[in-house]
């Protein structure tokens, strides 16, 4: 008798055939050859099964615990000597009109327009306390420099105005978003837009009840495109006096969690994006100082209301 061919020491039944066209019978009995190998991953399959499981059955969930693990508490920088929040001489946010999302113009009794490359803000705030949640609700006001490096309500020459400042309520996302221009580069700063959270819109209008203040660095790439266009002469020397690791509020850690990603072009403007994570258990470090001095004010430390623009 002529002995048929074997695998994994079994006689074919179809020996003419490839050992995967053998029949129901011999498959079972090859998968049940393999059940030490099963056992061996059965563990690592069974957790994979049930992550794939809950990602299908609790998408909701697994988005929240995503963002929990992604978002960290944003540094606590200092709102610097012009915050225009009432904690350093003026006050914008008591002012009706505040509420809006295109700051580039002044509103009320101010008239002029900041001009510049256009340039959209978009800050996404998330609540830590909550699990990493979009912190929907809170109040977001904004402000930064104009593109001669002058800050409304306290450079000399715009004393009357209070453009590129504005507060937004955060939508369902978390997010707030902003029409302005892009900031310049004044000496011994690296270009940046400040911002304080609030708990809602009533909080604004009193400083001290701010849950969160930080700055958004701008990436050096798209600021030496933007400073080649005219009118932001003046940034182009005083960038190349700085980095990130050099300036007096990013300095301790290059601004790691504070450098915003950024998309665009000079012709159709500039997307800023940052994700912001604020945590109402903490205590916001003081690293900052308090608003009127410590680091973050134009050429080094801060100290009262200035008497004419940033020194250049």
């Amino acid at each position: 008798m002529t002995d048929r061919p074997t695998y994994q020491g079994r006689p074919l039944v179809r020996p003419g055939e490839e050992v995967f066209d053998q029949g129901l019978g011999f498959d079972l009995g090859t998968l049940m050859g393999r059940r030490q190998i099963l056992r061996a991953f059965g563990a690592g399959v069974a957790s994979l099964g049930l992550a794939a499981c809950t990602s299908e059955s609790t998408p909701a969930a697994t988005a929240t615990t995503a963002a929990a693990t992604n978002a960290e508490e944003m540094p606590a920088e200092t709102a610097g000597p012009y915050p225009g929040d009432g904690s350093n001489g003026p006050d914008v946010l008591e002012q009706s009109g505040i509420v809006r999302s295109d700051i580039r113009s002044s509103f009320g009794g101010g008239s002029g327009t900041a001009e510049g490359v256009p340039m959209t803000l978009e800050l996404t705030i998330k609540d830590l306390a909550g699990g990493g949640a979009a912190f929907a609700g809170v109040a977001v006001y904004v402000w930064h420099c104009d593109r001669a490096g002058l800050y409304s309500m306290y450079s000399e020459g715009v004393t009357g105005e209070n453009y590129l400042r504005g507060v937004q309520v955060a939508d369902a996302a978390g997010k707030v978003t902003f029409t302005s221009i892009f900031p310049a580069c004044y000496t011994g700063r690296w270009p940046h837009v400040h911002f304080e959270v609030y708990p809602d819109e009533a909080a604004v209008t009193d400083s001290t009840k701010a849950i969160a203040t930080s700055q958004v660095a701008i990436p050096k790439e798209h600021c030496d495109t933007v400073y080649a266009e005219k009118g932001y002469e003046s940034s182009v020397t005083n960038l190349a006096r700085l980095t990130l690791a050099t300036d007096n509020v990013f300095g301790d850690d290059s601004a790691v969690k504070q450098l915003a990603t950024v998309t665009g072009d000079v012709s159709g403007g500039y997307t800023v994006a940052l994700t912001v994570g604020v945590d109402t258990t903490t205590t916001p470090a003081a690293d900052g100082g308090p608003p009127g001095g410590g680091r973050g004010g134009p050429g080094g430390p801060g100290g009262a209301p200035p008497s004419g623009p940033p020194p250049a």
